[in-house]
């Protein structure tokens, strides 16, 4: 099996059953609010979403 190789870049695909929920539309709105970057509030949501459900293991 190759190794594999850790990234530092992604991109994500919003399934048809979430578009209707404008989660990139509220990102954008919740980064403009609190003057940080969409890069930034998407980084801190994945950190905190790891953080809640890795202790549940």
């Amino acid at each position: 099996m190759p190794n594999k190789v850790v990234l530092d870049k992604m991109s994500i695909y919003i399934p048809e059953k979430r578009q209707a929920q404008k989660l990139v539309e509220r990102l954008i709105k919740f980064a403009e609010k609190k003057d940080r970057s969409l890069n930034y509030v998407t980084v801190e949501a994945i950190a905190e979403y790891l953080e809640r459900h890795e202790k549940e293991r």
